[in-house]
């Protein structure tokens, strides 16, 4: 099908619907990159006319990526629910964007409606909203996921300590997650990106972890975000694994240039459920995404970045994921150039996911080579709180020395808990108070009974064991 229109004396005209969306997208340098991005803002704002009058329907009649050659468009199009999707059936884009903003419709209408909804419907409206519609919107949906702790309550906002050393030091990373505990991070989750993907290495950090959580009895869930293979070995090796972690993308080929694909992550889900380790739920899933990741591995079909980051949220949703969170700003400048542009890709991430029906976080971050800084961080943080975003990151000092690029901080987690009256998970702040961490109300203790116990936390007395994984 060929859209055309005409504006100002000029005739725009575009041959496909991956080309019509394409040239809808805000600006962005990904979409530049790959030859796909429209070449003045008239031509978008042609493209973004059009597509506000293209029927919801069509979208189940043009695949983006053909049916016959990938899988993540089968389970996409083979997934859909056409009763959850008979309330919008009959609108345009446009009108769906309308029918999004109206006070009637509420995160229990939106709920509903998530299962059919196909990842393209969501991209689609996402270019024909302003930062505040996908804010508005993002800010209705209400995804409750729960594995120790339960993710996803209204006026939460949880943090996933992330305490990685370059050399994987054990007693390293526990100083940082000692770090974390004490400023009052670490209800999502405790999760070490490996410096080395092995098998010793991975279970030394689950083992860790494993003994520090149950010493404390800390309502939590760990991870070691190794690739899902070495995960699988670590399990058949009898480690603690309470998440399974992998980075995903919106294409069967950009799948297979991380080593998996959808069986892969059946499996690996199937293996984590009969550990039976959750106490509170079986969600035992943790995914990661962003923007330009497809189009880094040559892997998607000619599709905007934005487009098929939302691809990405039709692998995660097909596992039951207890946390998913796109990792706006760290692929690089090449993708997202500056600032501005990484706030609204984290919008629009958080956006598409949440309509979706999956428990969204964001990585608020940046390489150290984009054109963007703290304080474009500190605007995209505070709109993905006032927006409901699940989780954030805990890094020590927002400075990833292990991954090298700027996040955010436990500090951080305070501000928007501050400001915005958040808490953490119902669990976790319990346990916060119990320890005497916090106070009621979510302010940090002076002094703590945890701060004596150090010594022990970091393993230096009889608290948690340390050993060097194999380097």
């Amino acid at each position: 099908m060929r859209w055309s229109t005409k504006i100002a004396g000029r005739r725009y005209g575009f041959g496909d619907l991956k080309s019509l969306l394409a040239k809808a997208t805000p600006h962005r340098s990904g979409d530049v990159l790959a030859g796909l991005a429209a070449e003045s803002a008239e031509e978008r704002v042609a493209a973004q006319c059009l597509l506000a009058d293209v029927p919801m329907r069509h979208f189940l009649e043009e695949c983006l990526v053909p049916y016959e050659e990938d899988e993540v468009t089968r389970l996409i199009m083979d997934r859909h629910d056409v009763g959850a999707f008979a309330a919008v059936a009959d609108l345009s884009v446009g009108e769906f964007r309308d029918w999004l903003l109206a006070y009637e419709t509420d995160g229990e209408v939106l709920a509903a409606l998530a299962a059919g909804l196909t990842p393209e419907m969501v991209a689609a409206v996402s270019k024909l909203m302003a930062n505040q519609d996908l804010i508005l919107v993002a800010s209705k949906c209400r995804v409750v996921t729960r594995f120790r702790s339960t993710m996803g309550l209204p006026g939460r906002l949880s943090v996933r300590l992330q305490p990685n050393h370059p050399a994987d030091d054990l007693r390293g990373i526990a100083a940082s997650i000692l770090d974390g505990l004490l400023l009052g991070c670490g209800d999502a989750v405790i999760g070490i990106n490996p410096a080395t993907d092995q098998v010793s290495t991975t279970c030394a950090m689950l083992e860790m972890m494993d003994g520090l959580i149950a010493r404390y009895e800390i309502p939590t869930q760990s991870c070691v975000l190794a690739h899902v293979t070495t995960q699988l070995r670590a399990m058949e090796q009898g480690a603690p694994v309470d998440l399974v972690f992998q980075s995903i993308a919106g294409s069967e080929a950009a799948q297979a240039s991380f080593g998996i694909d959808l069986a892969l992550l059946g499996e690996a889900r199937e293996a984590a459920l009969s550990l039976k380790r959750g106490t509170l739920g079986n969600e035992v899933m943790y995914f990661e995404t962003g923007q330009g990741s497809a189009l880094s591995a040559g892997a998607h079909h000619g599709v905007d970045q934005q487009t098929m980051e939302a691809r990405a949220y039709a692998v995660a949703r097909e596992f039951s994921p207890l946390l998913v969170n796109t990792v706006v700003g760290f692929i690089g400048p090449e993708y997202l150039y500056d600032g501005k542009q990484i706030v609204r890709a984290g919008l629009e991430d958080h956006f598409c996911g949440k309509l979706l029906g999956l428990p969204m976080g964001c990585d608020v971050c940046h390489t150290n080579h984009a054109e963007a800084d703290q304080d474009d961080m500190d605007t995209l943080l505070t709109l993905l709180g006032v927006a409901g975003c699940h989780y954030i990151m805990g890094v020590p000092g927002a400075d990833d020395i292990m991954l090298g690029y700027q996040s955010s901080s436990f500090h951080d987690a305070h501000y928007l808990r501050q400001v915005l009256g958040k808490r953490p998970t119902p669990e976790f702040e319990s346990w916060l108070e119990a320890q005497g961490i916090t106070m009621p109300g979510g302010r940090l203790a002076s002094s703590t009974r945890a701060l004596a116990e150090a010594p022990a936390w970091l393993g230096l007395g009889s608290g948690v064991a340390t050993g060097g994984g194999e380097q």
